[in-house]
């Protein structure tokens, strides 16, 4: 019932799918299609090229602090990190983890040091250590080291530490984008 609460605010808020969909690179770097509630409007792809200049983020990763692509209701499902929810589909289809490195575009993969290569070596997960660490005021940098350090200390103790985390962490709505 609360996907569909939530499909119906998507539906009504803008013109466009509910659902993005949007192809990433995961373990081993295979590529597969990630699913989101739709937290922009329909343009915000072909629009992203006019808006690079403002690129608050260091690194490959782009970032604006406030997207003007973004929807009102988009705005308040990224803060609660509930346009993620559908990537619990991803989970059960197997293409990612509850935790793991986040899953980047291949735009975004191409430019990617040999080092950060590593991260390819789990499958990457809904949150992980760069969502319960400063999420997305992370540098690229800061996120990559956090997740290679998750892949190297692995453990359920530390899944468990990070899901019981990114729980606080999203109901107080920190550091979202």
């Amino acid at each position: 019932p609360f996907f569909v609460v939530l499909a119906i605010l998507v539906k009504f808020s803008s013109n466009g799918p509910i659902f993005y969909q949007s192809e990433r690179v995961g373990q081993r770097g295979v590529r597969f299609k990630i699913y989101k509630f739709r937290t922009m409007i329909k343009e915000a792809d072909q629009i992203k090229n006019k808006l690079l200049a403002q690129n608050e983020r260091s690194g490959p990763l782009f970032k604006i602090k406030n997207d003007p692509r973004v929807t009102k209701i988009g705005r308040i499902l990224r803060q609660y990190s509930l346009d993620e929810l559908p990537q619990l589909m991803n989970v059960l289809i197997g293409s990612i983890s509850l935790v793991g490195p986040r899953p980047h575009l291949p735009s975004e993969v191409e430019k990617y040091q040999k080092y950060h290569r590593r991260l390819f070596a789990i499958k990457p997960g809904i949150t992980g250590m760069a969502q319960v660490n400063g999420r997305s005021n992370n540098d690229f940098e800061r996120e990559v080291a956090l997740d290679l350090s998750y892949i190297e200390n692995w453990s359920i103790w530390l899944d468990l530490e990070i899901i019981i985390k990114t729980i606080v962490v999203v109901v107080k709505g920190e550091d979202a984008a």
